[in-house]
């Protein structure tokens, strides 16, 4: 993790020294190279870290989104009076920062597994850990949509600037409670229901962005945030960690991650700017709507129809 954090902070520092379109080319590919794992470093890491108390994951990662909520006001305030290259000196030293606390961690040794390992591979021939990463992929592509297509969508229905400003706000507001007690939620949803029912909220939330033709109302709907994103991550990286073979619980962190903001986000990024020219916004959000609806369903039933996990398998839908 420190050494992806330091190759990352000098991409981020050596972008606005660079000209030519090439070389900021190359340069975002390391960047990107470099960047991919680190939060799945440091889920591995928080999780390692918290030992038995794993199900109190949501409370460190409250800390992203009030460092987001911070810098993105800060970050504006200081781009336009300074300029864009400032964004990437702050971004640079705040990686640099991550870097030196990341070398503080203390990740403790790895548990001595008595049997034999089946390695990372047993998890992709895993039926019900196919079926999680089938429901992740429709998250990420959740994700995309609301995040580069909700102005758009807002703009279609009339919405004013300071109302979109407004909706970013207001998207986090519920992110904090949800976050804080997500230990609770955990320990009555079990990792996998809840990761279920974030889904749940997910789809909705898309459904009735599609359905609604009031700008203001797009705030309320924006309060299924707190219910959908940050639940759905942090249900996933308990389930991840639970679900993986001792020795393995990065790989499995990575392979989750890498299917949300990876395959999910691209797939989603991907088909939105079609289906946003075809259909228009409310269009867009609908079909995405449904889609995610429809393999959350069939995620969910085929997942019922599986045998009943072996009680050495069973640990993957217990709380820690």
């Amino acid at each position: 993790m420190a050494f992806t954090l330091g190759a990352a902070a000098l991409c981020v520092c050596l972008t606005p020294l660079l000209r030519a379109f090439l070389p900021i080319l190359i340069n975002g590919l390391f960047l990107s190279f470099f960047m991919a794992p680190v939060s799945s470093f440091a889920d591995n890491s928080t999780m390692l870290t918290l030992g038995e108390k794993r199900e109190h994951f949501g409370r460190v990662r409250l800390g992203g989104t009030i460092g987001f909520a911070l810098m993105a006001a800060v970050a504006g305030i200081v781009v336009q009076n300074t300029g864009l290259r400032a964004a990437f000196w702050i971004a640079g030293s705040l990686y640099v920062l991550g870097l030196l606390i990341s070398l503080t961690f203390d990740h403790g040794t790895p548990a001595a597994n008595p049997g034999p390992n089946p390695g990372a591979g047993s998890l992709l021939r895993d039926p019900r850990w196919i079926i999680f990463l089938g429901i992740a992929f429709a998250g990420g592509v959740a994700l995309t949509t609301v995040n580069n297509y909700l102005f758009p969508l807002m703009n279609e229905l009339g919405a004013k600037e300071s109302v979109m400003g407004i909706a970013l706000t207001v998207g986090s507001v519920l992110e904090f409670p949800a976050l804080f007690f997500s230990n609770r939620l955990i320990r009555l949803f079990k990792p996998y229901g809840l990761f279920l029912l974030s889904m749940v909220f997910t789809a909705a939330r898309l459904l009735l962005l599609g359905w609604n033709t009031s700008p203001d109302l797009i705030l309320l709907i924006q309060l299924l945030n707190g219910l959908s994103f940050p639940l759905m991550i942090t249900a996933g990286v308990a389930y991840a960690h639970d679900r993986a073979p001792a020795g393995f619980t990065a790989s499995a962190q990575g392979i989750f991650s890498a299917t949300v903001f990876g395959v999910g986000c691209a797939a989603g990024g991907f088909l939105g700017g079609p289906l946003l020219e075809t259909l228009g916004g409310r269009g867009l959000f609908l079909a995405c709507g449904i889609i995610v609806s429809a393999i959350l369903a069939a995620g969910a039933l085929v997942g019922w129809l599986l045998p009943q996990a072996r009680a050495s398998d069973r640990r993957a839908s217990e709380p820690a």
